[in-house]
């Protein structure tokens, strides 16, 4: 599997035709969010403000238990970032969502979602008490009938996570920049949860969280 840091491009744009818009919500900075997405629906994610890491799960709508599986979208596509034409696999192996298009050329698929837990052990415990986006999967995924076992690895949409030669992780400053997207494609029915994540602690959000966008369009270009 390749681990080294590659240069960050943008293959296909975010602004081509997803067909007909559907909805369009801000999330506010440290907020969730949760939609099904029908198969064939685009969602694009926008990145308003720049710099924000957007925390990400997804669930085949009519059974939860096939949920995002990093280990089977990292194995098919033999990269660690996620670019345009990854496919975003379940536990089964079976595609839920395709990259189509993509305005920031990497994504990081390794740097986990910050809890409370994880703050006290990286940074004090002083920061017991900040918000996380383990509590934003939580309460969101709540009114979605999942709870804490349904929690798996997750996606951070825009963050900047390198891989050393030596195999270490770093969270570094962001190549996003105010206005930069990316498109997703269902192909089956899927729920997805968002965290537009609350980290202060780290440079994933500038240490600054800001707001984020979802898009969805009806997949059939005009």
């Amino acid at each position: 599997m390749t681990a080294t840091t590659v240069t960050a491009t943008a293959t296909v744009p975010a602004t081509v035709d997803f067909g007909a818009e559907l909805s369009r919500e801000t999330v506010a900075a440290r907020a969730p969010w949760s939609a099904v997405l029908k198969a064939g629906q685009v969602l694009t994610i926008v990145d308003l403000d720049g710099n924000q890491a957007v925390d990400f799960l997804a669930y085949a709508a009519d059974d939860t238990a096939r949920a995002y599986s990093a280990q089977a979208t990292l194995q098919e596509q033999d990269s660690v970032y996620l670019r345009v034409g990854s496919v975003l696999r379940d536990n089964e192996s079976n595609a839920l969502l395709t990259i189509i298009a993509d305005d920031c050329g990497r994504h990081d698929t390794l740097g986990g979602a910050c809890s409370k837990e994880s703050n006290t052990l990286r940074y004090g415990l002083h920061t017991w008490a900040q918000h996380a986006c383990v509590e934003n999967f939580l309460a969101e995924g709540s009114r979605r009938g999942l709870g804490k076992r349904d929690l798996v690895s997750n996606i951070n949409w825009f963050m900047n996570v390198p891989v050393d030669p030596d195999g270490a992780l770093g969270i570094v400053d962001g190549i996003s920049a105010p206005g930069l997207a990316v498109s997703l494609r269902a192909e089956v029915d899927t729920l997805v949860l968002v965290s537009n994540c609350p980290q202060i602690n780290n440079p994933c959000n500038g240490f600054n969280p800001s707001r984020a966008e979802m898009i969805i369009s009806d997949g059939v270009p005009a």
